[in-house]
């Protein structure tokens, strides 16, 4: 029985890698084919478009990205350069005969310019560090940009001078700081970000903010060009009070900063009028919750007589432009897992224009993607359906409609069968609200046959999945499976008071949730009690771990990089600072009942289904103290357990395109132990 059963694990894998003949599954390999659009611009006053094009090395294991450009009507396809290093950031001036982009040297990011007309391209920086948030003055002769300064670290003793040539062990790392490691990126160095000028045609850069204080995201001009405004929190209680931040201008002149938002809450994205009369911005009030929607406003230029416009909008916006005659602004917003583009006017009048932008999210079906718009409002932004990950596509105002003008993917997907995606709608037993969720079927379907039926839960948990490519999701389904995912309360799309369900309840009702959808896909005979089985990451790993310690319905379960322990996480991980108030009352030594309560550790002694752990050992955001938590616990009761540690990932696993593929591979070959097993 086990040679049998070794020799046909190891031609299911040979099918998944490879495929299976002239009309193949989706495969592993398959990823690494893979392309898809990110950040594309439309030039102001002319039809071209630069856009990020991404793919994978499988060489470097990485994902990589060049700038293309392409005419609106899809004409005139072409490589901005003949670099093959990363490019990205591209920005067009105001006129839209020259582009600034950012790209890699062998020393660090530096700023570049690309000429339309004779398509020459010079550096025009030598930085310290990497450029952020490249934005062109209105004159079109300066260009700003946030980069980060360094700061000394802590000196706390004197070290005596090791002698030439010793090999001595690294000086320790000194950290006094609140927010000293990031998940991805490590130790942070200390430093804050700045905003500077350089003239457009390269010099010396000049910084025009100053003091002790992050300067981040995008930046905007003023139409004169003698002043930028951007977002920052210089509160003197900057490093408890993280959730704040406000608007404040800068003067390209004096370098003075003046506020002009003054509230708790986050404050951002400032983007001046056309007609240099207004400012529009994102925020909220802080109610200190789990969930709060970001609202649209508008303020006069020098800070009065701020409103919200987007009050009848129960979604949270992002990505706002305004149009050319500063009669209201373009947005997108997710909306039950889709994610649209609309225009707002002034007076709150919203008028849905796009839909389906997203899939910049390889791995699973994730919000993403982003828009610009030209002078005459024609739009381009990164489109995905569940049968292809982002392309570029175009709303003509004229006409009123979408076209897809690139299929980057068409000579790889068009030869492959994918699973069918079919959008379900069920009732929550707990209290009858409308859930939303997403069944994926194998390639080649046949209703009259018994599937694996497989829960893939999402993360965030405040965050949501859609109708968007999903390369996890097709393998799962290329492997015969089943595959159910669904938003469940605490979810975005649905409006603030469906995220904000899981404020001191998490996990709570939204286990309810997936397990009602569960239900409804057996009453629908897609699912069968016998073969039942669930994973997910993140949030997903916490979910999966709260319901094989609710039930023992599933026949395996994948938990990866998981929560186990609210106690523990809140104080170890690299946002340990984030949770108290927001996600439970109090810290945890203030409410260790409370954080144990929604703890899946307080539930392993439920457990019986046998469980894969899964964890990037690199993992700052649910460390690998987390998954240890469960797998040992796991091990002292004797439940058939593994513990996968993937080296060197990160709480973004699939970061690196081998380490997803690694994810998915060790969950199938889990799964299909007991799947095998069961059918025996």
């Amino acid at each position: 029985m086990q040679a049998k059963m070794s020799f046909f694990s190891l031609i299911f894998l040979f099918f998944l890698f490879t495929g299976n003949g002239q009309n193949k599954t989706f495969s592993y390999l398959d990823i690494f084919d893979l392309k898809y659009v990110s950040d594309p611009q439309i030039a102001p006053a002319n039809d071209w478009i630069v856009y990020r094009r991404m793919g994978f090395d499988i060489m470097e294991d990485k994902a990589v990205g060049n700038l293309w450009m392409i005419k609106s009507d899809g004409s005139q396809h072409q490589k901005l350069t003949s670099r093959e290093v990363d490019e990205f950031g591209a920005r067009w001036s105001p006129n839209g005969k020259r582009l600034a982009f950012i790209s890699k040297t062998g020393e660090g990011s530096e700023i570049y310019m690309y000429w339309l007309d004779s398509g020459k391209i010079a550096k025009i920086t030598q930085l310290p560090h990497s450029p952020k948030s490249l934005t062109w003055s209105p004159q079109g002769d300066l260009l700003a940009f946030s980069m980060n300064v360094d700061k000394e670290q802590p000196v706390l003793a004197k070290i005596p001078k090791k002698p030439k040539g010793a090999k001595w062990a690294d000086a320790p790392r000194i950290t006094d700081r609140l927010y000293h490691e990031a998940d991805g990126r490590g130790y942070i160095k200390p430093g804050f970000d700045h905003i500077f000028i350089i003239p457009a045609t390269g010099g010396a850069p000049r910084q025009v903010t100053s003091d002790d204080y992050h300067h981040r995201g995008p930046i905007s001009w003023s139409i004169d060009g003698k002043k930028l405004y951007f977002s920052a929190n210089r509160n003197p209680n900057w490093e408890y009070d993280f959730r704040n931040s406000e608007i404040y201008s800068v003067s390209t002149v004096t370098n003075e900063i003046t506020a002009l938002t003054f509230r708790s809450g986050p404050d951002y994205n400032p983007t001046v009028s056309p007609n240099g009369k207004y400012i529009a911005y994102l925020g909220f009030e802080d109610k200190v919750q789990a969930y709060q929607l970001r609202k649209l406003h508008i303020m006069e230029i020098g800070g009065a007589n701020k409103k919200v416009i987007s009050q009848n909008l129960d979604r949270g916006i992002k990505d706002i432009t305004w149009d050319a005659k500063s009669g209201g602004l373009y947005f997108s917003y997710d909306d039950k897992g889709n994610s649209k583009i609309a225009h707002i006017s002034l007076n709150g009048k919203i008028t849905v224009l796009a839909a389906d932008m997203g899939g910049t999210s390889i791995g699973r079906p994730y919000p993403g993607g982003s828009f610009s718009v030209s002078q005459n409002g024609t739009i381009v932004y990164c489109q995905s359906r569940p049968h292809y990950p982002a392309e570029l596509a175009i709303f003509n105002p004229k006409q009123k409609k979408v076209s897809k003008i690139t299929d980057l993917n068409g000579p790889l997907l068009s030869f492959r069968n994918l699973g069918s995606v079919e959008e379900v709608w069920y009732k929550s037993t707990f209290d009858q609200r409308d859930i939303q969720g997403w069944v994926v079927y194998p390639p080649g379907y046949d209703a009259s046959k018994k599937y694996p039926f497989l829960v893939e839960n999402h993360g965030g948990p405040i965050l949501n999945y859609g109708d968007r490519f999903s390369a996890e999701m097709q393998l799962y389904a290329a492997a015969g499976y089943v595959v159910f995912y669904p938003n469940a309360r605490g979810s975005t799309g649905y409006g603030e008071e469906f995220g904000n369900l899981l404020f001191n309840n998490y996990p709570g009702e939204d286990y309810n949730d997936v397990m009602d959808g569960v239900d409804h896909c057996i009453a629908k005979g897609i699912a069968h009690e016998d073969q039942l089985f669930v994973t997910g990451g993140s949030a997903g790993g916490i979910m999966s771990a709260w319901m094989i310690g609710k039930n023992n319905r599933f026949e395996a379960a994948v938990v990866a990089k998981p929560v186990m322990n609210w106690i523990s996480k809140t104080l170890v991980a690299d946002n340990y600072f984030y949770y108290a108030n927001s996600r439970y009352p109090g810290q945890p030594w203030e409410n260790f009942e409370g954080y144990w309560k929604f703890s899946p550790l307080s539930l392993v002694g439920n457990i019986e289904t046998p469980t894969m752990v899964m964890v990037g050992m690199n993992d700052l955001r649910t460390p690998p103290s987390e998954a240890k938590q469960l797998y040992h616990a796991l091990k002292l009761r004797k439940i058939e357990t593994v513990l996968v540690e993937i080296p060197g990932a990160s709480h973004g696993i699939a970061s690196k395109p081998s380490n997803l593929i690694t994810k998915i591979a060790h969950t199938l070959a889990w799964l299909e132990k007991y799947r095998h097993t069961k059918e025996k």
